[in-house]
């Protein structure tokens, strides 16, 4: 085990200028900490394609940090995927996070279109034959929404690692025994490629419930009962966060977990908090002024 942890930071595509004034800020405030790799995600449909374009190209260009991005089987035909990924090469980028994407709201279940790549194994095995690209992908400890059951799940990461990902990164979770119960099932079943986890600081407690009702990630009934009474306290809702994620950092961390990958909501404040709470600072010297 490394004696400090792998890091890895996802962020979002801003619709607003505000909002992307807020993203840069997080950016710049998490860059210090040296991350493995910084991912930029794209929205349901392929509707944020050319912004998630913009934020990588200007990482790369304008930061030491090594950015992904994310791209999707939805709305596009494998020629257009194929153009995209073969335009995110030109630009120096290197990493992509491959996976089947999920519809534009309202518009019903995902549905794969007839001349587009149908699932996350095939785009995963498309962007191999466009160039080198290093792959990571989705994995689900409490098994995919969509799914028929834990073991088709699991074959499907299988199917996506066997077609050229090099890392799984999982849905956030609460609790760690599902995560590592997960891992050892995932590696019964072949998988050896590093399975890191996905975790969530809860800045917004409702909206985090929000999202983990619509990925299947469960809410411990210990965790709802931590922020009740608290919608007026943002302080005592950060701490508790703060608190709550160090912990499950550090049950991770003992367990030999070496990679810790955090989804921001391009919020910096927590992640830098929780990072400093398990002994991760500054990992890049400072320039002299």
């Amino acid at each position: 085990m490394r004696s400090a942890p792998r890091l890895s930071f996802e962020f979002f595509p801003p619709k607003t200028p505000e909002m992307e004034a807020k993203l840069w800020l997080a950016v710049k405030q998490l860059e210090p900490l040296a991350p493995h790799f910084v991912s930029v995600t794209y929205g349901a449909g392929g509707t944020t394609r050319e912004r998630t374009h913009e934020i990588v190209a200007r990482i790369r260009r304008e930061t030491p940090l090594e950015p992904a991005a994310h791209l999707t089987c939805v709305g596009a035909s494998r020629q257009e995927v194929d153009v995209v990924a073969l335009n995110y090469w030109q630009a120096g980028i290197r990493h992509i996070v491959a996976l089947r994407g999920d519809p534009p709201v309202g518009s019903g279940p995902y549905r794969p279109r007839g001349d587009g790549y149908e699932r996350a194994s095939d785009l995963v095995a498309g962007l191999a034959r466009v160039a080198n690209f290093e792959i990571s992908v989705a994995a689900y400890p409490e098994t995919h929404p969509e799914a028929t059951s834990p073991t088709t799940d699991l074959d499907n990461l299988k199917r996506k690692i066997d077609a050229g990902a090099r890392r799984a990164i999982t849905q956030f979770f609460f609790d760690t025994e599902i995560y590592l119960r997960f891992v050892d099932r995932a590696r019964a079943a072949g998988v050896t490629v590093p399975i890191v986890p996905g975790l969530l600081p809860i800045g917004n407690f409702a909206q985090v419930a929000k999202f983990a009702a619509a990925c299947g990630a469960s809410v411990p009934g210990w965790l709802v009962a931590q922020f009740e009474g608290l919608d007026d306290d943002a302080r005592a809702r950060a701490a508790i966060a703060v608190e709550i994620a160090a912990e499950q950092c550090r049950r991770l961390r003992g367990a030999g977990i070496d990679e810790l990958h955090f989804y921001t909501l391009n919020r910096a404040d927590l992640v830098l908090a929780i990072c400093d709470a398990i002994g991760v600072r500054q990992a890049l010297p400072v320039s002299g002024g």
